[in-house]
This record gives structure tokens, C-alpha cells and sequence, in this order.
């Protein structure tokens, strides 16, 4: 080899070390994964105790309590609880008179109120009979309002309370009632937003 020439021979590579621990497989289990039995437990939101139930193994729930069912023509469950697919199906299909009777009889409004919330004229709401039904923008704000009542009962499980608290100036909403804002979709919104604040125990 030349002087000043860098071997690039390599000495005996040292054998690695095997590691004396073993890992033990852990065994496949051919168990079923053991199932959740029903049970009750006190849900505390603020002033108000609900229930829950936990219903299968992937940890579910379901309320306890829940809203009455408010157009009982059109819905066969209460409306707070229905999808947005269930109500496109309904306002298609269209709210009859008979079940706008239903709303006003469960929410107390008369028909000056019913107008003002659902933006109408008296007559409107008048006019028609029985089974007669209403156009698909009237009746999804219909089924609206009654989703809105709907949920109301739910959370305050005291139908009385929740139409008086319908018409008390909220400082959360500027010092105006909750009806005040049921003619408009944002104002609904934003009420049906303060009472699931109440749902989780956040003073409104």
C-alpha cells in the first residue's frame, strides 16, 4: 500500500448481541366484550336534575325525559328529537291545520301570537280547515316553533314554566322575551342556544 494512502479495510464486525428477553404473545381471547347493563343515573344541570340511561356497550345515552310530542298528526316522536331528514319529510308533506291547533292549545299562544311568531297574517292561519294544509315555508316554520317548544319542555320538564319564561325579558338577550325574537330563524336560534345553556346549567 502507498504512503500517505488511507486503508479502507474495516476490521471484524463484533456480533450483535441477542437480548436474552423474551415477549410473550398474549393469548386471543375468544370472549364476547362484556356488555354495559342498564342503569339510571342522576344527571345534575344546575337547577335542574335530569336522568340518563346508558343503553348498549359503546357507551350510548339516551334522555329520560323528553319533550311531548306537539303536532301529533305529523310527528310520531317529539319534534326536539327528530333529524333534520325527518323534518324535511314532514314540511314536504306539509302541517295541517288540525296540528297548528295542537301547538296552540300546548303553547297557549293565540292566533295574534301564532302570526307574530311564525310572521303571517291572522288570517292566514284562520282560514284554513281541519286537515287542510299549509305551504312548505310556513309549515317548516311551524314545525320550527313546535321543535323549539318541543325542547323547551324537555330541558324545564314543566310546560307551565316554559311558556312564562317564553315571555320574561332575558338579560341575555338584551332585556327582550324570548317570543319577541320567534319571528325570525336567528332569533329562534339564539333561543333555542340559551336553552341548551340552562340544559347544561349555565344561568340565563
Amino acid at each position: 500500500m502507498a504512503k500517505g494512502t488511507k486503508s479502507t479495510r474495516q476490521g471484524p464486525k463484533a456480533s450483535p448481541q441477542k437480548s436474552s428477553r423474551k415477549i410473550k404473545a398474549k393469548p386471543y381471547s375468544t370472549e364476547a366484550p362484556p356488555q354495559y347493563e342498564l342503569k339510571e343515573e342522576a344527571v345534575s344541570y344546575g337547577n335542574k336534575v335530569g336522568g340518563k340511561m346508558l343503553i348498549d356497550n359503546n357507551s350510548k345515552y339516551i334522555p329520560m325525559h323528553s319533550g311531548p310530542v306537539i303536532l301529533s298528526d305529523a310527528a310520531n316522536k317529539p319534534e326536539s328529537q327528530m333529524t333534520p331528514l325527518e323534518k324535511v319529510g314532514i314540511v314536504r308533506d306539509g302541517i295541517s291545520k288540525k296540528d297548528l291547533e295542537s301547538l296552540k292549545e300546548k303553547t297557549t299562544l293565540d292566533y295574534d301570537k301564532l302570526a307574530l311568531a311564525l310572521a303571517v297574517t291572522r288570517a292566514t292561519l284562520i282560514n284554513k280547515k281541519g286537515t287542510e294544509k299549509f305551504n312548505a315555508p310556513l309549515s317548516e316554520r311551524i314545525l320550527d316553533l313546535a321543535s323549539l317548544y318541543s325542547y323547551g319542555y324537555e330541558v324545564f320538564e314543566d310546560e307551565a314554566r316554559f311558556n312564562q319564561w317564553m315571555f320574561r325579558p332575558n338579560k341575555a338577550l338584551g332585556g327582550q322575551a324570548p317570543y319577541d325574537l320567534m319571528d325570525s330563524q336567528f332569533g329562534r336560534e339564539e333561543v333555542r342556544d340559551i336553552i341548551g345553556r340552562i340544559d347544561y346549567g349555565v344561568y340565563s
